[in-house]
């Protein structure tokens, strides 16, 4: 849960977004996912299938959060910020965090919907609280399992919702941390899958 853990501190403590652990020894190697690239404001990464519409002015952390991470065991695909995560502010920094896990570093985990074992563990562990436990959900045609949590800090209430899809050996997580239930959802809709390239 190294990738995933850190998706869920990032907006607290951005110097350690992605320290990772040492990779296990006994995961298997499984060929490194595209990382996709952005271009007119627009996440693409054709191989999963996914493509993700940052909001204007957002910022893009995703080099800074790959770090020196073993990428055949987990890697981030997209962490971009609603305002630089380094810079204190008094609200939430709204964020996405697009990241990837070696299956085999799960072997419970069969389903997207068993993902969240060690999912929900992280999340509750940085205090947030569960809202909505594990449910199927649909973006366009895609299916997807989602879970909803939140947390008080101060006066204020962080909320994140996590997606999640199996794929290429990996599970596939994607991360939603707003100031409010509807921005999530804003967030969320700005979420897109097209079909992945045949197979030759």
């Amino acid at each position: 849960m190294r990738i995933l853990a850190v998706a869920i501190i990032c907006l607290s403590s951005f110097s350690l977004l992605f320290a990772q652990e040492s990779p296990n020894p006994s995961s298997k190697q499984l060929r490194t996912l595209a990382a996709g690239s952005i271009t007119d404001n627009a996440y693409r990464n054709p191989e999963l299938g996914i493509n993700y519409k940052i909001l204007l002015g957002w910022v893009d952390r995703t080099d800074q959060s790959t770090g020196e991470s073993d990428s055949s065991n987990g890697q981030v695909l997209l962490a971009v910020f609603e305002h630089p995560p380094e810079v204190k502010g008094e609200g939430i920094n709204s964020a996405v965090i697009i990241a990837a896990e070696n299956l085999s570093a799960y072997p419970g985990v069969k389903t997207a919907a068993d993902y969240f074992d060690p999912l929900n563990e992280a999340t509750t562990s940085q205090g947030f609280k569960v809202v909505n436990e594990p449910y199927a959900t649909n973006v366009g045609t895609k299916s997807l399992v989602r879970s909803d949590f939140s947390k008080e800090i101060g006066k204020l209430t962080m909320y994140q919702s996590s997606l999640v899809m199996l794929s290429k050996g990996y599970a596939i997580s994607f991360t939603f941390i707003c100031s409010s239930e509807d921005e999530v959802e804003h967030l969320i809709s700005q979420l897109s899958f097209t079909a992945p390239p045949a197979k030759h």
